[in-house]
């Protein structure tokens, strides 16, 4: 029964975890600090009294959710909660680790919070690894910067018809040869800076590909169907799927695209009715990547070799989906252009569409997989 329950909030930090509780009766009192490590959890939770009576909480943070495996572990149900919809009492300025205790505590026996959706070790291992690449080829693209940029304040340029990044390119950069020993040193210095980033790059697709062998077959199953689509092929379909982690969790593709920023902002009162720029919240990872995406659906539908080889293996349902998609989304995008729209906000247009189709191959795909499991 729920009047038996006994609701804890928690507030985390690296160090240490402040502790509140909420009885019962209607008492909520603070439980003091204790070390945000396993053995103080497990004792915690040991002195609070029956696991199963007990329902935690804590806020989303760069704690992650070792905290909640942990309380999972011991047999605690707990949540990890979005901060920016904890409530707020206007003029409530004071903010202690105590006082957050326990308004979580207090929030909680009300039912007065929202719960994020919290991923498994395993998909949350992969989501590092793809965020390190992500991360990697921006490194990338900083080290290209510092070379071209010194290549052009030191008046060189490469031949005619030689591409930037090609193995041509840097050829003939590695030939180049300095007056200056200090000029000299700095092109060796940023040249070995760029091979440097590129084998980091390639290690780091090369442990994805092998990390995807490891998945659980729903994901592995989601990250092959996307790539029935045009501008999604490994890389990005693995991108896509590790970021959402369980794409039927979204009820509808109209969440998707509010869970990607991707919809208009709305300042509306009354009968007016005002909207401005996309939003921008919710996973930024996946907005850049779905955006690159989009980019492609310029140009007039077509099946060409890499995207008739990515889709050997790919259900004619799913392809059918794909297909419809490349339609739909260039005369979105052939439509907007003739009204003379910015070309920024096209491509963010045909990719909050893009979306969509997205959600509908992500959970035909986990519903695929779940048939198959349940044979």
């Amino acid at each position: 029964m729920k009047e038996k329950l006994r609701f804890l909030g928690l507030d985390v930090h690296a160090e240490t975890i402040a502790v509140a509780v909420a009885e019962p009766e209607g008492e909520v009192r603070s439980l003091g600090t204790i070390p945000n490590r396993a053995e103080s959890i497990r004792k915690l939770i040991k002195k609070l009294g029956p696991a199963a009576k007990l329902r935690a909480c804590y806020e989303a943070g760069p704690t992650g959710y070792v905290v909640y495996w942990q309380l999972a572990e011991l047999g605690v149900e707990c949540e990890v909660v979005a901060p920016t919809l904890v409530p707020v009492k206007a003029g409530d300025r004071v903010k202690t680790d105590r006082r957050d205790a326990e308004k979580l505590a207090r929030c909680h026996r009300s039912g007065d919070l929202t719960a994020v959706w919290v991923p498994d070790e395993g998909s949350e291992a992969l989501r590092d690894l793809v965020r390190a690449r992500e991360a990697a080829k921006q490194d990338q693209t900083r080290a290209r910067h510092r070379l071209s940029k010194f290549l052009l304040r030191s008046g060189q340029r490469p031949p005619t018809g030689v591409r930037p990044w090609t193995r041509p390119y840097l050829i003939w950069v590695a030939q180049l040869r300095f007056t200056q020993i200090a000029q000299e040193s700095t092109r060796q210095d940023y040249l070995h800076e760029v091979e440097h980033m590129r084998g980091r790059v390639e290690r780091l697709e090369q442990a994805i590909m092998e990390a995807v062998k490891l998945a659980s077959p729903a994901l592995q199953q989601v990250i092959n169907d996307l790539q029935a689509l045009r501008g999604i092929a490994d890389i990005s379909a693995v991108t896509i799927a590790s970021e959402l982690g369980q794409v039927s969790r979204f009820a509808s593709a109209r969440q998707l695209m509010g869970y990607c920023g991707v919809v208009p902002s709305e300042d509306s009162s009354g009968k007016r009715t005002r909207r401005g720029s996309i939003t921008k919240t919710g996973n930024a990872h996946l907005r850049r990547i779905v955006v690159e995406a989009a980019w492609s659906y310029r140009r007039p539908p077509g099946i060409w070799y890499g995207l008739r080889r990515r889709q050997e293996s790919i259900s004619e349902e799913t392809k059918e989906i794909a297909w419809k998609a490349q339609h739909r989304l260039h005369k979105r995008y052939v439509k907007l252009s003739a009204a003379g729209k910015d070309q920024r906000k096209i491509v963010t247009a045909v990719a909050r569409e893009l979306l969509g189709f997205i959600w509908a191959i992500g959970t035909r795909a986990e519903t695929v997989s779940r048939q198959h499991v349940a044979v």
